[in-house]
């Protein structure tokens, strides 16, 4: 199939995959009272593992076609629930933390911008191991934040310059770990590279990296950074 036209459909796929997502958790939040914190981070999910898919399939034009028409949807989305009245966007409210007030919206469309400058840097520098960064964030960051919610007991917080102060649990980053081991793992076996005992503690290393690299991300720009760092620690663990 032609390159553009293979982006076209991409694109034309990624438009009702992302409402679907946004009217899925807006439903949950609004509909069946979930936290925001759990719907933000199931439309992580579901973004990122697209993301990673489509990168793994179609490369980098592929996933910028589909970052294009994602976008689009949220931009949709984040228009009605800042300028529309008080719930006109479930989508809106599923994404917007309350903790995030009176910001709410900023910490909507940063995060997004990170995540869109993230995915172009990881595959200027890192093309090969683009994947890791996709799953990295779709995974491992999506977790820490519901569990440390309902487990966190350990909290700390980093003195770093934000418009809302944000903590983490150890927890949570102990749930980072694991989910970024899984998500080294998933990326592994899309680049057909084999489970051997001794991928295992490099797994661990990476793991260890993404961890690291969420605990101190900005609030906001953590999506950014992480993607960044886990193709880069790829890239150190397994050349190609």
């Amino acid at each position: 199939m032609d390159a553009w036209r293979e982006r076209a459909w991409i694109a034309a796929a990624a438009l009702p995959w992302a409402a679907l997502a946004l009217l899925l958790v807006g439903w949950l939040k609004v509909g069946r009272r979930w936290r925001t914190g759990d719907t933000r981070k199931l439309f992580h999910v579901l973004i990122f593992g697209g993301a990673a898919l489509v990168q793994w399939r179609a490369g980098f034009g592929g996933t910028l076609a589909y970052g294009v028409a994602v976008s689009a949807v949220i931009a949709v989305v984040v228009v009605r629930g800042t300028c529309g009245p008080p719930l006109a966007s479930p989508g809106y409210e599923a994404l917007a933390r309350e903790s995030d007030a009176p910001h709410r919206t900023w910490y909507v469309v940063v995060p997004w911008f990170a995540t869109a400058l993230g995915g172009v840097a990881a595959n200027l520098l890192f093309p090969q191991h683009a994947t890791f960064g996709y799953l990295a964030v779709g995974l491992a960051d999506a977790v820490g934040e519901p569990i440390g919610i309902r487990f966190g007991r350990h909290r700390y917080r980093l003195p770093l310059p934000a418009k809302v102060a944000a903590t983490r649990s150890l927890e949570g980053s102990a749930a980072v770990f694991v989910a970024a081991g899984i998500a080294g793992a998933l990326a592994l076996a899309l680049a057909g590279v084999p489970l051997e005992a001794a991928a295992i503690g490099r797994l661990s290393l990476f793991a260890a990296a993404c961890t690291l690299v969420e605990a101190a991300a900005p609030h906001g720009w953590d999506n950014f950074v992480l993607q960044v760092a886990a193709c880069a620690a790829a890239a150190g663990l397994w050349p190609r």
